[in-house]
């Protein structure tokens, strides 16, 4: 084995590492809620209740809790649902059928068929299922029926009540991942415009494959987006900050369309270096001056406000950008015509609709 494939493995696995332990950070939060919860629900259910194992209460706390927010509420009900019916409909057909492989198989077709008829979801029917494969093949006691109906109802609640607890940090996470994604516009413009400057070809088609592995800031946004609409929506504690979280998720579409229009610019600019075509001047100061923008957005929406500040600025752009000297080079045109459409997108963002930041930047002069 070379040494350069060596370095290459280990780069990947450090990558890798990097990337586990940041899922871990993310996560720290829901895995010791489930903990916490698994835990009280076994102590009501023992302690206060007097059930002697009581396992059914923690495994519907977790499995209704997860690891993440989304539809929290609804999939507390509906795994709590599923449980109890699982539950009760082994204990009682186990009773009257005793167990093995036919009573078995006719237990879960029943379970699930009575949680398809009650209109119930995926999870519901699911859990249902296994719950009643539990209970009929490894705790055949029919006495205890009530209590392990209970239990599942106990370890619901608490993982109700916990669903309602949730940090800030999926609250800030949206405009901090908007703010990077902003940042990495400012960066690859400011690449943009020092290689309209100078021709130098290999910072070009450096920031072009940089421009091209930015998918995933987007798709890490839209998580963040929707991770914290999910909490505003399931926790009566944060409600107060459902008005900025929906700012921040409406902001994912003009986000992604300036992300995308500056990796068009990046191509552009990488092949007018490499085909060695002239572009004016002019434009590699517009490039920079919307890099400038950008990076007040970014401070912006990192400091939890819309980027109105910026707006002045990006107009002044939109504006000089309508008076810059034409070419009749393409690459030249597509690097303005960019310009002028990261100049809109950044706009929206600020807060501006969509099709009123269009209409703030003048035509272009003839001639």
């Amino acid at each position: 084995m070379t040494a350069a494939t060596l370095d290459l493995a280990f780069s990947r696995g450090r990558t890798s590492l990097r990337g586990r332990l940041d899922r871990l950070r993310d996560k720290r939060w829901q895995v010791g809620q489930c903990a916490l919860a698994a835990g009280v629900a076994w102590l009501v259910a023992a302690d206060l209740l007097g059930h002697p194992t009581p396992f059914f209460a923690p495994i519907a706390a977790v499995v209704s809790l997860g690891t993440s927010y989304g539809q929290r509420l609804r999939r507390v009900a509906e795994v709590t649902a599923g449980v109890a019916l699982g539950v009760l409909a082994g204990d009682l057909l186990t009773h009257l059928l005793g167990s093995g492989a036919w009573q078995l198989a006719l237990i879960v077709a029943l379970a699930m068929t009575t949680a398809l008829l009650l209109d119930a979801g995926a999870i519901f029917v699911t859990q249902a299922a296994v719950q009643s494969i539990v209970v009929a093949a490894l705790v055949p006691d029919p006495g205890a029926a009530f209590v392990r109906w209970t239990d599942a109802l106990v370890g619901g609640a608490i993982a109700l009540v916990a669903a309602t607890v949730v940090p800030r940090a999926p609250l800030r996470r949206p405009r901090e991942q908007a703010a990077r994604v902003v940042e990495k516009v400012a960066d690859l413009l400011r690449c943009a415009a020092a290689s309209v400057e100078d021709g130098d070809v290999d910072r070009a088609l450096d920031s072009l494959r940089d421009a091209r592995s930015t998918d995933g800031l987007v798709v890490e946004l839209r998580a963040a987006a929707d991770e914290g609409l999910s909490v505003v929506a399931s926790s009566p504690f944060r409600v107060r900050h459902r008005g900025s979280v929906r700012l921040m998720a409406e902001l994912v579409e003009p986000l992604d369309f300036a992300l995308r229009n500056t990796r068009v610019l990046a191509r552009r600019v990488a092949v007018a270096a490499y085909r060695h075509e002239p572009v004016p001047p002019e434009y590699a100061g517009l490039v920079r001056e919307l890099a400038d923008c950008a990076e007040l957005v970014a401070d912006e929406l990192r400091a939890g406000r819309l980027a109105s500040a910026a707006r002045p600025g990006l107009l002044a752009l939109g504006e000089a950008s309508a008076h810059a000297p034409r070419s009749s080079d393409l690459s030249a045109e597509v690097i303005l015509a960019q310009v002028r459409s990261i100049v809109a997108d950044l706009l929206a963002v600020s807060g501006m609709d969509p099709l009123e930041a269009t209409a703030a930047i003048p035509p272009h002069e003839e001639g």
